[in-house]
């Protein structure tokens, strides 16, 4: 994997960090997307900056994006594995009582911003025949009472589906990363069972770590359930 780049997004804590981390231990180059520049600028520091190159981006923001891929090719001339990670949450409330603004921007980031990664990256991904992975959720696969992230995560279910068949024969390969609840700051109290960003980390390099003629589809991460004695 010596040489390979990997583009994250929402790179800078939870699953996105814990996967920068893993990848880097592999021996991946990084692109490192994410709105705080002080937080991108720690997590090269602790990777080593000679082979990170972080970027301030909104994903919702079109050309701050097309700028992010131009400057990872100018940094490193090839872009092989794309993650689609950046993510909101929603606002408590349901259909009827949530904060329609944060479910605009929620949007905007989760559905919106992540077709925009798709689009800007897919062109450097054809010539080097490479890897979107996009992070869904088993939220994505559930029906949730009232839950507008849920159905943002349906749509990133559709997404996935819709863009392997678009690449069909393309030989880019396309995997949707599905965990259950993980220990995060997306979420304020997880649950004692919960899932920790390095197990989802963990998922990603495997399904990069595939040899070109395997494409993992799918990956479905939930928790152990406890024993029936704890």
């Amino acid at each position: 994997m010596h040489d390979r780049v990997l583009l994250i997004t929402g790179a800078t804590s939870g699953i996105g960090a814990a996967t920068a981390r893993s990848a880097a231990r592999q021996g991946y180059k990084l692109v490192l997307a994410a709105r705080s520049a002080d937080n991108l600028k720690a997590i090269a520091q602790e990777l080593g900056p000679e082979n990170v190159l972080t970027v301030n981006v909104d994903v919702a923001d079109i050309d701050a994006q097309k700028a992010m891929v131009e400057q990872a090719l100018e940094r490193f001339g090839r872009l092989d594995a794309v993650f689609a990670n950046a993510g909101r949450g929603g606002s408590p409330g349901g259909f009827s009582e949530a904060d329609p603004e944060a479910w605009k921007q929620m949007l905007l980031t989760n559905v919106y911003g992540l077709g925009l990664t798709i689009q800007v990256t897919l062109a450097a991904l054809r010539r080097s025949r490479g890897h979107v992975l996009l992070t869904g959720s088993a939220a994505g696969r559930a029906t949730i009472p009232g839950s507008m992230y849920g159905a943002t995560k349906w749509a990133v279910t559709g997404i996935g589906y819709n863009l392997r068949e678009e690449l069909r024969g393309s030989g880019i390969r396309v995997t949707l990363i599905e965990p259950g609840v993980v220990n995060t700051p997306f979420f304020d109290e997880p649950p004692d069972v919960a899932l920790e960003d390095k197990d989802i980390a963990n998922a990603v390099v495997y399904a990069l770590s595939q040899p070109p003629h395997v494409d993992v589809n799918e990956i479905l991460i939930r928790p152990t359930p406890p024993r029936d004695d704890e």
